[in-house]
C-alpha cells in the first residue's frame, strides 16, 4: 500500500522562513542581558557581553498583523566589536531606523522636533516599541536559513501608512517609568553566546 501518510518521499520540506524582503508591524522585546558600561551609556541590564567581548542587545521580535501574525524573529543589535566599529554602527543604524518607524519620523528630517524623537532615556525604551520591519534572511550556525531584521520602514516608505496603522505614532520626550529590567547587572562576560539571533554574525561582529 502506497499514499501521502505511508510514503513521504514527496513531501514538500518546511523551511518555516518567511520571504525576503516582507514588510511586517512587529514588537520589539529586549530580552536582559545584565551588563552594564555607564562610560557608553549602556545602563539598566540591558546589554548582553559575549565571552568573545562582543556586546549586543538581545532582541526577540514578534509580528502583530498579517499572514505571518505571531511569528517570532530572533536577532543581535550590536553594540560593540573587538574587531572593529562596523557591527555598532549597523547596529546604531537600526536604532535610528526603529526610532523612526515607531515614532513617525521621517529619515530626512533633521529639525529640532525629529531629532528629539531619535532620543532615548535609555535601551528600556526600545522595549515593546512597534514598527515596521523589512524581514531578511540569514544563516544559522548549521547553515540554515533563518530570519532576521536589519532594516525598519520609515514614514517615507509608500506602504508606511498602510502597515502602521491610520493613528498617527505618538512620542512623549518624558522618562520611561520602570524601563530598567529586575536583573543584576555585571561587568563580567557571558560564558556563552545564546543560539537564537547568534548565527549569521559577520567574522568581526564576533
Amino acid at each position: 500500500m502506497s499514499g501521502p501518510w505511508n510514503d513521504f518521499n514527496s513531501a514538500q520540506s518546511n523551511a518555516n522562513v518567511i520571504p525576503k524582503g516582507t514588510l511586517a508591524k512587529v514588537r520589539l522585546t529586549l530580552r536582559p542581558g545584565g551588563y552594564d558600561d555607564a562610560s557608553q551609556g549602556w545602563t539598566g541590564g540591558w546589554a548582553r557581553r559575549a565571552a568573545t567581548g562582543a556586546v549586543y542587545l538581545d532582541a526577540e521580535y514578534t509580528v502583530l498583523e498579517g499572514p505571518y501574525a505571531r511569528r517570532k524573529i530572533w536577532s543581535l543589535i550590536g553594540l560593540y566589536s573587538p574587531k572593529g566599529p562596523d557591527w555598532a554602527n549597523m547596529g546604531r543604524g537600526l536604532i535610528r531606523g526603529i526610532l523612526n518607524s515607531a515614532r513617525g519620523v521621517s529619515d530626512k528630517d533633521n529639525s529640532p522636533e525629529a531629532q528629539a524623537r531619535r532620543r532615548i532615556n535609555g535601551f528600556g525604551d526600545l522595549d515593546g516599541i512597534d514598527f515596521i520591519a523589512r524581514i531578511d534572511i540569514g544563516q544559522d550556525t548549521n547553515g540554515e536559513d533563518k530570519n532576521e531584521i536589519r532594516a525598519a520602514v520609515t514614514p517615507d516608505h509608500r506602504d508606511y501608512a498602510a502597515l502602521m496603522g491610520a493613528v498617527a505614532p505618538q512620542f512623549s520626550a518624558a522618562p520611561a517609568q520602570g524601563s530598567a529590567p529586575q536583573v543584576a547587572a555585571t561587568s563580567q562576560p557571558s560564558q556563552i553566546e545564546p543560539v537564537q539571533g547568534a548565527a549569521g554574525r559577520p567574522s568581526w561582529a564576533q
